[in-house]
């Protein structure tokens, strides 16, 4: 599973989704975590169709997506999504 944060170098939040996605894959050792910076590749985050920093997006193993939240998420939020990327 594969969660992605798209995030920016002026979006305080962003840190704190940084600590929350770190606390939820202590309890998720399968899943990766990726971050994209959007005023690095602009095109990665046109691509995804973002329009707030922070994104959380949460993939299943096929890379289909199964939750995205705008803003700081929890994480039991996280960790509920989670639940739907694996596999069954």
């Amino acid at each position: 599973m594969e969660l992605t944060l798209i995030s920016s170098s002026f979006c305080g939040a962003c840190a704190r989704t940084r600590s929350v996605l770190a606390d939820a894959a202590r309890f998720l050792p399968d899943a990766t975590i990726t971050e994209i910076d959007v005023a690095r590749d602009p095109d990665a985050a046109e691509a995804l169709d973002i329009g707030f920093t922070p994104t959380v997006i949460i993939r299943d193993a096929s890379e289909v997506e199964v939750f995205r939240a705008e803003g700081v998420p929890t994480v039991p939020q996280v960790l509920t999504a989670a639940v739907k990327a694996l596999p069954d």
